[in-house]
């Protein structure tokens, strides 16, 4: 591989030599090779950018180096966001209820019942913005507002990005992405952030996001709800109390028996370990679509 003779040289060969990678780490790799090289480039304003990635790749290393290294890192990482997985079970019992050993299931319902409020916070962020910044494009702010805007965007996804890795376990970006559009005229930096698909992606996965907290929430408390319901039949029946009270034609159900409160309550304790597996499902699938639209695959 030739050596590096600019900034977008080096970011290139680093992109390659990452080929394959998560895409979240070709990100971060990408973001803090760019932020270190201009750092360094500004330090020295009398060197190009030849003599100074001359002097840079002795330190902090040539792209294949600091592939080598990212991927070492990754490891580390993978192994951080991902606990121990629980003890392997042969038996079928064993794996339906197995899942209550997986940390991940209550993160995956953490992150479901917390999904409705951020859905609500991005979606109505989104909204607002646009409205706003469709509202100001006959002005002269318009533009300004609207680059705003999607910079404070791009700021959520990276808060997101913590929530959806810490809760559901999927490897997401610690770094923006890198300002590949440096030392382009203004006017070419806006097009590309107007032609990023990364931008669109992260503006659909806000506004998807109120559909799905609505959602999540929803399955989330009513099969929680009933399961536990069901599993408390006994204690409100030992005191006086019924799980099921209907008035159907003038005549009046009371709940079953002690005999159909134990039935029901069998059934409460399958629901419940059937709605773990569901929102641990759930939780995957979400950390996937994340990943689709707030990750694009092109970093890779």
């Amino acid at each position: 591989m030739n050596a590096p003779r600019t900034i977008n040289e080096y970011l290139e060969q680093l992109r390659t030599a990452l080929r394959g990678a998560d895409p979240a780490l070709v990100q971060d790799a990408l973001y803090d090779a760019e932020e270190h090289l201009r750092a360094e480039l500004a330090e020295q304003p009398g060197r190009d950018e030849a003599a100074m990635l001359e002097h840079v790749v002795g330190s902090y290393g040539a792209p294949d180096e600091v592939a080598d290294i990212y991927r070492d890192q990754e490891i580390k990482i993978q192994r951080a966001i991902r606990p121990p997985p629980p003890p392997q079970r042969r038996s079928t019992l064993g794996k339906f209820f197995g899942v209550a050993a997986d940390p991940h299931t209550y993160g995956a319902l953490f992150y479901l019942l917390l999904a409705l409020v951020t859905g609500i916070f991005y979606f109505t962020w989104a909204v607002t913005g646009l409205s706003l910044s469709a509202g100001l494009s006959i002005l002269i702010i318009g533009i300004p507002f609207f680059l705003l805007f999607l910079g404070s965007v791009r700021g959520l996804s990276l808060l997101e990005g913590r929530i959806v890795e810490t809760m559901l376990g999927v490897r997401m970006p610690r770094r923006p992405p890198y300002p590949s559009q440096q030392g382009l005229p203004l006017l070419k930096r806006i097009g590309a952030m107007f032609t990023d698909g990364r931008t669109w992606g992260t503006l659909f996965y806000m506004l998807l996001m109120l559909p799905l907290g609505i959602i999540y929430f929803t399955v989330a408390v009513t099969l929680l709800s009933v399961s536990l319901a069901f599993i408390g039949s006994p204690f409100f029946k030992a005191f006086g109390f019924n799980v099921i009270n209907m008035n159907v034609d003038g005549y009046s159900y009371y709940g079953p028996g002690w005999a159909g409160t134990l039935a029901l309550c069998f059934v409460g304790i399958v629901l419940l370990f059937a709605s773990l597996h569901l929102v641990r499902g759930i939780g995957r699938l979400h950390g996937q679509i994340a990943k689709h639209l707030l990750v694009p695959s092109s970093e890779a």
